[in-house]
């Protein structure tokens, strides 16, 4: 039952951890390769290892997932990621902190479970498939304007 990702169907809800890094007006996104949100783009991020902080995740996920080295600032935005199955079985359940973090280094490369990483502007963000969290987390930080 479970997914490539290890999180499907889970005893107990999981912690993700993201980061929301802007460089020359254009957002850092990945395009996911598994569940949940496979073939979105997605803020960058991953889940919470113990005795790992929530800093320490975000700059190790973001790392593996883009190639891109951050400086993580403060907590920007933090909701709940429930998604039932056709039976009504939890499917997945995360808590999931986003920090502001600042560019430091690298190019930005797909790895990991990122089908790709890329800096997207915020009209390029109109013309993607873009996860309904992620657009809500930029219109919380006013990287993209309210509706």
């Amino acid at each position: 039952m479970n997914s490539k990702s290890g999180n499907a169907y889970p005893l107990e809800p999981r912690v993700g951890v993201g980061a929301i890094i802007i460089k020359n007006r254009k957002v850092l996104l990945v395009k996911r390769g598994v569940e949940p949100s496979k073939g979105l783009w997605a803020i960058p991020g991953g889940t919470l290892k113990l005795g790992e902080s929530m800093r320490e995740c975000a700059a190790r996920e973001i790392l593996e997932e883009t190639g891109i080295m951050i400086k993580v600032r403060d907590c920007v935005y933090v909701f709940d990621f429930i998604e039932r199955d056709s039976k009504r079985k939890i499917k997945f359940h995360f808590v999931i902190v986003d920090f502001a973090a600042d560019f430091v280094s690298g190019v930005p490369r797909g790895a990991d479970d990122a089908l790709e990483a890329r800096w997207i502007s915020r009209k390029d963000l109109r013309e993607l498939p873009v996860a309904v969290n992620t657009i809500n987390a930029l219109k919380s930080i006013g990287f993209i304007e309210s509706d």
